[in-house]
């Protein structure tokens, strides 16, 4: 009987000692998605700013000879 409770104490420990890591590793990937999302908007925003004032269609586009 003691061997039997000082395995499932170990195997107990071994799960505790996983959920921790596991735990430690979706917060470090929620942190990246984060860091990621504010990245985009930035990158998002500079191409707007890039981005000529007026919309031009197809037909804008078009040589005058056409």
């Amino acid at each position: 009987m003691d061997a039997r409770l000082t395995e499932l104490e170990v195997k107990l420990t071994y799960a505790e000692d996983l959920l921790d890591v596991l735990n430690q590793t979706v917060y470090r990937q929620q942190e990246e998605i984060e860091f990621l999302k504010r990245e985009l908007l930035r990158l998002s925003q500079q191409v707007r700013d890039w981005a000529p004032a007026e919309a031009t269609t197809a037909r804008e586009e078009l040589p005058p000879h056409y």
